[in-house]
């Protein structure tokens, strides 16, 4: 059996928090079962919908858009093709 010195221990810990954290989260989906995406750019800026626009190759439905602290949020759809 290896043990894990005193200050590795807190790393190991804090990096197996950190997966789990990341296999808990449920996907998000828009209503009609399409996965959504989340991106963030400055606020009064059309850089979210850019970013849409080139991960999609056209066309998106906007599913909700929020702005706080100067950042807007944009939760999106890439539609069928």
């Amino acid at each position: 059996m290896h043990r894990v010195r005193g200050a590795a221990l807190p790393v190991v810990v804090a990096m197996t928090g950190a997966l789990a954290a990341c296999s808990s989260a449920p996907p998000l989906f828009a209503p009609d079962g399409r996965p959504t995406t989340l991106v963030q750019c400055p606020a009064g800026s059309d850089n979210c919908e850019q970013q849409a626009q080139a991960m999609c190759g056209g066309a998106f439905d906007a599913i909700r858009s929020t702005t706080a602290n100067g950042a807007r949020s944009l939760l999106y759809a890439c539609r069928g093709k």
